[in-house]
């Protein structure tokens, strides 16, 4: 073992007579802006055309109206949801619940079958991306003018293009969410509220945040939530596989790259077809490039095919060195019909038949669905009396909640009992959409009552919904409860 002293050069150089400056390392790279460059082309003009489809549907739709009443309406004062002609309570939250697994079958199936076409083409995030990009080139002009705007020093022309930008950023932020709280609050009223800044705390609360976040995201985070806080990114990969739709660079045709004119015949300096011109990186909303192969933040928005496609057209190449294909369709050179068909695996059949059967499933309750639900309390003041001539007496409390768009008549009976009988106090006539709480008072005679016996026994209340004018067959409802007879 060698006992020696550590060597003099390094006592010095912890000494503190040393006058080194000492440097601060980070572990943590600064974020780069990304400027997406603008580009034309067949899958910008369908990316376009589904974010007028979203966005005409999201902010028409509460405008929209159906039987006196706002179309789409989610009222959660009186707990009653308004679809069109569907109207829901909260006893119909399993239809919620049907439609949350019908979007996630429905997500397995297009991600096993084509890959992120929601994300590239219709999530939220994409949409208003590109609508606050939109606003953004309006203002600042394309990808060099916006990149040199930045670097320069805020002269006047900088304010006032900056300070447009936002003030447009900030009118569409406050508009998205005052439509998202116009589903909550009837639209028409939320407008009237709007013009005297007479909102309630509640829609002060969520047309902000709405709004904030809807700024934030679209304006400043952008393909950071894609790359970071989406989880979609994450898990993507469990649904992919060599037969899913990707986007990707045909590196055996493209390579090896490099710079040439466009009369330089490629083959005689070894070339590829890829050009090096790195356009596919610039038009890329989250910054990557394609021909490194697959990557999680790609979100398949094609935009690397359009601009790929036009360098292709000028260079006078075949257009396709970047597109939509699978790994084995790449590998194996299959053309298009070879390729969809091999889409049709054991995978997306399974998929498929599993969302159809759920779908179904989903319909045919809707069709079946009673028009009207019933409630039964019992009343908690008096469980059970004897009233004149021994006769047993419970107490209930009946809802009754019209699910249908007219008013209705109801007529109630008891049953489960021999002897058993129901008094309501006036005629059950329930409003459109409405729900009625009825007073019922359950009557046992003294002689029935001992032949039963004292304790809990099971009963039944059904409720008929009688036909309107009498044409029509009436519609019946159970509901199960208990009747007490006292010692």
């Amino acid at each position: 073992m060698n006992d020696s002293p550590a060597p003099a050069a390094s006592t010095a150089s912890s000494s503190p007579a040393t006058d080194a400056p000492v440097k601060m390392v980070s572990l943590y790279e600064k974020t780069k802006k990304i400027y997406p460059k603008a580009v034309s082309g067949l899958f910008v003009q369908w990316r376009w055309a589904l974010v007028w489809l979203t966005q005409i549907v999201y902010y028409g739709l509460p405008w929209l109206s159906w039987n006196d009443r706002q179309a789409v309406l989610f009222d959660l004062g009186s707990r009653r949801f308004y679809i069109f002609g569907l109207v829901l309570y909260p006893q119909d939250f399993i239809y919620l619940t049907g439609i949350l697994i019908v979007s996630a079958y429905a997500l397995f199936l297009f991600t096993a079958l084509a890959g992120r076409l929601w994300c590239g083409y219709a999530c939220p995030q994409t949409v208003y991306t590109e609508i606050f990009l939109w606003f953004e080139k309006k203002f600042e002009g394309d990808r060099a003018a916006r990149m040199k705007l930045d670097a320069g020093p805020w002269t006047g022309n900088k304010w006032l293009r900056k300070g447009g930008k936002q003030l447009a950023w900030i009118v569409f932020s406050l508009w998205t969410g005052f439509t998202f709280v116009g589903y909550f609050t009837p639209v028409r009223e939320l407008a009237v509220s709007a013009v005297s800044l007479g909102f309630g705390p509640w829609e002060w609360f969520w047309v902000l945040f709405y709004g904030f976040a809807t700024y934030g995201n679209a304006g400043y985070m952008r393909e950071q939530v894609c790359k970071y806080m989406c989880p979609y990114a994450r898990f993507q990969s469990a649904m992919f596989d060599k037969d899913t739709l990707i986007i990707t660079y045909d590196a055996a045709r493209g390579e090896p790259r490099g710079s040439r004119s466009k009369k330089a015949d490629a083959t005689a300096l070894g070339l590829g077809a890829c050009v090096d011109c790195n356009l596919c990186v610039q038009v890329c909303p989250t910054g990557i490039d394609i021909r490194k192969g697959l990557q999680y933040e790609c979100i398949g928005c094609a935009a690397c095919v359009d601009v790929c496609d036009s360098v292709m057209d000028k260079m006078g190449y075949a257009r396709g060195l970047v597109r939509y294909t699978t790994e084995n369709g790449l590998a194996a050179g299959w053309n298009r019909a070879q390729m969809w068909r091999r889409a049709l695996r054991p995978r997306v059949l399974i998929y498929t038949a599993i969302l159809f059967v759920i779908v179904a499933a989903l319909g045919v309750s809707l069709a079946l669905r009673s028009p009207f639900k019933v409630d039964v309390v019992r009343d908690r003041a008096s469980l059970a009396r004897i009233v004149e001539d021994g006769v047993i007496e419970n107490i209930y409390r009946l809802q009754i909640m019209n699910t249908t768009e007219s008013a209705q008549t109801y007529r109630v009976e008891a049953g489960g009992l021999d002897g058993l009988s129901a008094k309501v106090d006036g005629v059950l006539n329930v409003g459109p959409a409405e729900a009625r709480w009825v007073t019922v008072e359950v009557h046992l005679d003294a002689s029935q009552a001992q032949r039963a016996g004292s304790g809990s026994h099971p009963i039944h209340f059904d409720i008929q919904r009688l036909p309107e004018g009498g044409a029509g067959a009436p519609v019946s409802l159970r509901e199960k409860s208990t009747f007490l007879v006292p010692r």
